[in-house]
């Protein structure tokens, strides 16, 4: 338990694949490691990984470079992100060439065990971070983006006002963050522009001593998104439907979407949003006539894809590992949220 079930050979391309490994400790931090002398972009820091060889799958890749890197054996780990990323030609500063532009395809994996203590094997420095805030610089290029994507917890709670009430509403939410709910959506369509303000307003007072992490829905006409920006939420979630409409990702803020299908996801993924949603996965009671995804079709629609995507519909926190395993980032949820 704790690998994928399906594994493919990467064939052969002119882009360089890799196998990256996010190796993250119970408290949320992150390994880096920084290239050593005599490597391209030497003095860089990177996830640990190598390149993915002939015939060899990512999975194998991972494990073996992260033996031969660290000196440690995974034992849990899930298939999460893949980004391709085009490097530019580097010159030092006699413009001598130090390394020759190249596109990678990075198959990025969470680890969460492992056998032995990691060592930097060739005398590259090694060091623990929190992904909200790294202190070693700079950054290999293609790796700074997943350091947002590792910022969101693995579990979003969607609220549920309009059937719990105001009263046992702040109650669970209360509940829920002491039991260490970090990410909320606000998500209340029968509430008038006023009326969502102070419920946010609440949700923000009650949230705040917990560094919860927290997105307004944008309901329509992008009226969540003003909403977001008047009261310094972390962002705003879009419907599908207007995720269609949106030509350019918000400024300043994060921004994820709703996504029912591939021509969803593209348009996410194209627009560089920081996640998406994917439903439904199993049967809600929200949507009863909307038929359920799977998780063998859930897995298939983000094989390769570049963004975090939660697995919605039917969730419960005990999905987790299953969703994980089919290449989530976590699971969002409504009703089960606030048993």
């Amino acid at each position: 338990m704790g690998q994928p079930a399906i594994t493919y050979p990467v064939p052969v391309t002119n882009i360089t694949e890799a196998a990256v490994g996010v190796i993250q400790r119970d408290n949320g931090l992150v390994l880096l490691a920084e290239r050593p002398a005599g490597k391209p972009w030497a003095g860089y820091w990177e996830f640990p990984g190598g390149k993915i060889e002939e015939d060899e799958t990512p999975e194998h890749a991972l494990k073996r470079e992260l033996q031969e890197e660290l000196g440690i054996t995974v034992k849990t780990f899930y298939p999460w992100l893949t980004r391709t990323f085009d490097y530019a030609a580097k010159y030092d500063a006699t413009g001598q060439l130090e390394a020759p532009a190249k596109t990678v395809k990075l198959h990025f994996f969470i680890i969460t065990k492992w056998e032995g203590v990691p060592f930097g094997m060739e005398k590259q420095a090694i060091s623990w971070q929190n992904p909200e805030e790294v202190t070693v610089a700079p950054m290999l290029p293609a790796n700074a983006p997943i350091l947002t994507a590792l910022s969101l917890p693995t579990i979003y709670a969607i609220t549920n006002l309009g059937e719990l009430g105001e009263d046992l509403f702040f109650e669970r939410l209360k509940t829920a963050l002491d039991h260490g709910l970090m990410m909320i959506q606000v998500r209340e369509k029968q509430l008038s522009h006023e009326n969502l303000r102070l419920f946010v307003e609440r949700v923000i007072e009650v949230s705040a001593p917990y560094e919860a992490k927290l997105f307004i829905n944008s309901v329509s006409s992008y009226s969540g998104l003003s909403l977001a920006h008047e009261l310094g939420v972390t962002g705003v979630h879009l419907t599908a439907q207007d995720l269609m409409k949106l030509q350019q990702k918000p400024d300043g803020i994060l921004c994820g979407a709703s996504c029912h299908n591939r021509q969803e996801l593209a348009q996410a993924e194209a627009l560089g949003l920081d996640y998406v949603m994917l439903s439904p996965v199993q049967v809600t009671l929200s949507h009863q006539d909307a038929t359920p995804l799977g998780w063998n079709d859930f897995h298939d629609l983000i094989a390769g894809y570049s963004l975090p995507v939660y697995a919605l519909g039917g969730m419960r926190a005990d999905d987790l590992l299953t969703a994980r395993l089919h290449g989530a980032h976590g699971v969002a949820m409504q009703r089960s949220a606030w048993c």
